[in-house]
């Protein structure tokens, strides 16, 4: 998600039915400027070279983001909402409509992963590892990061574990428990929500992890755009 104010002007986007390595690109009313989707960047017009301001979101399921937020507001698409015309496309071995640009066997080209960004520098985590290890205290670019998953709910999340400037280190409290699940950082005992990254309890109360630049993605595509990207091994 991408914030709409640019240059202190409210831009209004369509989609251009364009394509950059098999990701949207969009461009805006105002200009006629076209954005990569996955850049996030003007690619081509008046205001070509100009990032878009990153909103970070999260990616789960109704089920999950209801109960986190039972007072939402939904998009009505008139009960559409039942059929993904995209299943079989996920299932299949196609690399999007014009095929992957970088060979890399390292994982399967479908497998989902969730693409972290820092300084320039990426790293991908793929859901098969994050399955086994549902919390991943790691360093990205020199900086510390939290990856944390919830498989039931395919939530993938990834934080800077610096608060105060020092860099925390997190366990699960109990194991694993959808949305109510509880991290603990072992230098002060705080204990967080592992879906907000708020500190809901102890020294650090009220503190809030600020979450890293990441993209949930197919490993095909995300090593597209970032093909010198590290891969978690685990």
């Amino acid at each position: 998600m991408y914030g709409r104010i640019i240059n202190g002007t409210e831009h209004t986007f369509g989609v251009s039915g364009k394509l950059i390595m098999n990701a949207l690109v969009m461009y805006d009313h105002q200009t006629d400027t076209l954005w990569s989707q996955f850049m996030r960047e003007a690619v081509k017009g008046e205001l070509a070279g100009t990032e878009l301001e990153v909103i970070p979101v999260t990616q789960t399921t109704w089920q999950a983001w209801k109960e986190l937020h039972p007072d939402t507001i939904v998009l009505d698409k008139n009960g559409r909402y039942g059929f993904d015309t995209y299943r079989g496309y996920y299932q299949d071995s196609r690399a999007g409509v014009l095929g992957a640009s970088q060979d890399d066997d390292r994982l399967n080209r479908k497998e989902l992963v969730l693409g972290v960004e820092i300084e320039g520098r990426s790293k991908a985590y793929s859901f098969a590892d994050l399955e086994s290890e549902v919390i991943v205290n790691d360093t990205i670019a020199g900086q510390d990061a939290l990856v944390y998953f919830d498989a039931d709910s395919g939530t993938a999340l990834a934080f800077d574990r610096m608060i105060e400037g020092a860099s925390l280190t997190f366990r699960l409290e109990d194991g694993p428990g959808g949305v109510q699940t509880v991290l603990v950082d072992e230098e002060t005992n705080t204990r967080w929500s592992a879906f907000t990254g708020v500190a809901i309890e102890g020294e650090l109360k009220g503190e809030i992890l600020e979450r890293a630049v990441s993209h949930l993605s197919f490993w095909f595509a995300w090593k597209d755009w970032n093909p010198d990207t590290e891969l978690y091994q685990g």
